[in-house]
């Protein structure tokens, strides 16, 4: 939309919405079906993993993995983006596994090591989970936690 920009060396996935103002830095990766919602700003090498939501007005200063809805200055995870997941054919099965891999990671004050270890359990069974783990592995500016 209106005044969004992409910077230098920035990776898009296919499906992204950027609305009025969304701003990615440098280096920035940017999963399929994001959704950057007005005035998102984004610094530079984040990562922003498949079907995220990302606030209006927020800073993401840290990556965010797969199928998380973001807030805040800096960003936070606030919970699954169940609507979009939803709207893109996930069954609710699928969904309700995906909210338990975020109370995982993001819910039961387990260090981030044994959240990743129960979480790769959990994909060994949940192909939906599968894209968080390898995110995770991934990330390279720390997780918004």
């Amino acid at each position: 939309m209106a005044s969004s920009h992409v910077a230098h060396d920035c990776i898009v996935g296919s499906h992204c919405v950027f609305a009025n103002l969304a701003t990615l830095a440098g280096h920035v990766e940017i999963g399929d079906h994001v959704i950057l919602a007005g005035f998102t700003g984004v610094h530079q090498f984040c990562k922003i993993g498949a079907h995220a939501f990302i606030a209006n007005n927020t800073a993401v200063t840290r990556d965010v993995p797969p199928y998380i809805m973001a807030v805040g200055h800096p960003a936070e995870p606030h919970s699954v983006n169940a609507t979009g997941l939803s709207r893109r054919g996930f069954t609710p099965e699928q969904v309700r596994n995906i909210k338990n891999a975020f109370r995982t990671l993001y819910r039961s004050d387990l260090p981030l090591e044994e959240a990743v270890t129960r979480l790769r359990e959990a994909a060994a069974t949940q192909p939906e989970i599968v894209p968080f783990v390898e995110f995770i592995g991934r990330s390279t500016r720390s997780l918004v936690r």
